[in-house]
């Protein structure tokens, strides 16, 4: 059983792919993965575990810990992994904007998910939106700079802007959070751009954008002899854009052996702390950068990690 745990933002600095595997149904030969019912974007807990392992395995010669942590590859091993991960759900999307570059969109579902879940780490989210966002109106923070005469422009679509102090307040928070203040202070641009332009739009709306408004690129293949396009090599594929934000949780078990001196590092007086030390070991050895999903020497799929703090 799961005795500790801590949310986790991943925040796509190239555009991200996390492929389906080319089950294809639509005019996207190579789409990202969705969930089933709302077709929200999202990383499933198994790929991004396979990435974080990867990263850890880079970073720390040291099998046995790898092993304890992550589960053993060799089936010889019978004991589970101490460290589980839920499926990277989204947070807050890139649209662009008429004014202002671009705005981050959420939606009431997408808050209260996050809520939930923030829920199971033992923190409190106080996001209180009681009214219903009505089509074609949105909700933004007081001092936004993407508003023109009391509307904004995304993409395409204009919305009737309202501005809800609760919307500063959750704005406040995820800018504090997903771009903490440091010393050099690198995200204080970024930590400002969320606090003034994030965007509540209806769920509807929300699950329109995060369908219609991901970056689709078509790549071909080259005959090495003919340098023309090779016959049938032409496809496309879906990304999810840079500045995308989604979450995790990392959930951490005491190891799963039962001697003592096979715990390595992670030998505690109780349960309880040893897996506080799994926790621990994630927090204090995820490099900020990892590389996730597919197209890595392409420069896709470089995302930032931000631990809850």
């Amino acid at each position: 059983m799961f005795k500790k745990s801590n949310l986790f933002f991943i925040i796509a600095e190239t555009p991200l792919h996390p492929g389906s595997g080319g089950d294809s149904t639509g005019i996207v030969d190579l789409p990202i993965q969705r969930e089933r019912y709302t077709n929200f974007p999202k990383i499933e807990a198994s790929g991004l575990k396979g990435c974080i392992r990867e990263a850890f395995e880079n970073n720390i010669n040291n099998k046995k810990i790898i092993s304890l942590v992550f589960g053993p590859e060799d089936t010889e091993e019978a004991h589970a992994a101490a460290l589980a991960f839920t499926d990277a759900r989204i947070l807050l999307f890139p649209v662009k904007s008429l004014k202002g570059v671009f705005a981050w969109i959420t939606c009431p579902m997408v808050l209260e998910r996050f809520k939930e879940d923030l829920r199971l780490t033992g923190e409190k989210f106080n996001c209180l939106i009681l009214e219903e966002i009505k089509e074609d109106n949105c909700w933004i923070s007081n001092g936004s700079t993407i508003i023109i005469n009391d509307q904004i422009v995304l993409e395409e679509y204009t919305f009737k802007a309202e501005k809800k102090n609760e919307v500063k307040e959750i704005a406040k928070f995820f800018a504090q959070k997903i771009f903490p203040q440091q010393e050099n202070d690198t995200y204080k641009f970024w930590r400002e751009k969320l606090e003034k332009d994030l965007v509540i739009l209806s769920d509807d709306e929300f699950e329109q954008f995060v369908t219609s408004s991901t970056e689709v690129i078509t790549r071909t293949r080259i005959d090495d002899v003919t340098g023309t396009v090779k016959s049938g090599a032409l496809w496309t594929e879906e990304y999810l854009p840079p500045d995308t934000i989604l979450y995790s949780l990392a959930m951490a078990s005491p190891v799963r052996v039962e001697k003592d001196e096979t715990k390595e590092v992670f030998k505690a007086e109780t349960p309880d702390k040893e897996a506080e030390k799994v926790l621990q070991f994630f927090e204090l050895g995820i490099p900020e950068v990892i590389q996730v999903g597919g197209n890595q020497t392409i420069g896709k799929g470089f995302v930032k990690i931000q631990i809850l703090r």
